[in-house]
């Protein structure tokens, strides 16, 4: 779903980017809410009411995540599909950085790897675009922070994205309001069909979000690691076959590294997840042959005597 969004975003128009982002905080609350009240879900707010510093991490977490939606919905709508898929293929490169440069975290060297042939390739794109790939690297660091953020806050998918559009609804509903009495809003002006899309938007936001919180604890975390490549692999794919994006060499070559970075990346994962689970294997069964038969001690061979001259 989170792949094929693309394809949903220009159905809005003529909504301009900021109407139709107003519209998704506004209506993903209503969504969020009927499904919070249908599963009986409401002491989280007491509780989190009780914790200021919970609430402002929050509030940056709603800010910075509608950076990220509106810039996502602009560049969409005006044919940079292809700038804006390369934002969600270096997001885990971008990660890795700031855990380095904000929490201090010691990298791999396959790690560094990636993260140094992730930087050659903005450095490749710049070059390529005469300028910064400036959609992509701010999609990704807003995207990083918004995942850094909460991390700390650390309550329920539903639960935290209840929390930010409440943040966001009263501007948004502000916005919607002003945009009215200027006589410029969208909602009901350009038919039934089209108010129904805007309402839509909190779906579109809500849907991929419960389901991807419902996968998390079905599917090993390296599976839904792999999984999150696929919704910028559709953008992509989306973006050069469907909205015909030009994709000269050095565009290609710019992607090829990410791409490349990316490969190393899970494979240093993967290597790193099988080998953490095969040292709990060995400690689970020394455990156990502690537990049942008392300390297994290795067997030292008896030492051998010179030979008498």
């Amino acid at each position: 779903m989170w792949g094929l969004v693309p394809l949903f975003w220009p159905l809005l128009k003529p909504a301009g980017a900021i109407e139709i982002l107003a519209h998704r905080m506004a209506w993903s609350l209503i969504v969020v809410g009927i499904a919070l009240l249908a599963l009986r879900r409401w002491g989280w707010i007491r509780e989190l009411l009780r914790q200021p510093r919970k609430l402002g991490l929050i509030a940056v977490a709603a800010t910075v995540i509608t950076v990220n939606w509106g810039l996502y919905i602009w560049a969409v709508n005006t044919g940079h599909v292809v700038e804006a898929s390369l934002g969600y293929f270096i997001n885990p490169l971008v990660t890795i950085a700031m855990g380095v440069l904000l929490l201090k975290e010691r990298l791999r060297p396959a790690q560094w790897v990636a993260v140094g042939t992730g930087l050659s390739a903005v450095l490749v794109l710049a070059v390529g675009y005469g300028q910064p790939p400036w959609i992509s690297l701010t999609l990704a660091v807003s995207f990083a922070v918004y995942g850094l953020v909460k991390k700390k806050v650390n309550i329920g998918g539903l639960e935290s994205l209840a929390a930010e559009t409440a943040v966001q609804f009263l501007p948004a509903l502000a916005y919607l309001l002003w945009l009215g009495s200027q006589g410029s809003a969208t909602f009901g002006t350009a038919g039934a069909g089209h108010a129904a899309l805007l309402a839509a938007t909190g779906v579109v936001t809500a849907v991929p979000l419960v389901c991807f919180g419902a996968a998390a604890i079905r599917v090993p975390l390296s599976t839904l690691g792999l999984l999150q490549y696929l919704a910028p692999v559709f953008q992509f794919l989306l973006g050069v076959a469907y909205f015909h994006e030009a994709m000269p060499p050095e565009r290609w070559a710019g992607f090829s590294l990410v791409w490349l970075a990316l490969t190393v990346l899970t494979w240093d994962a993967l290597r790193t997840s099988r080998r953490t689970r095969a040292e709990a294997a060995a400690a689970a069964l020394s455990l156990a042959a502690e537990t049942v038969g008392g300390t297994v001690r290795p067997v030292t061979p008896p030492r051998e005597e010179a030979p008498k001259v």
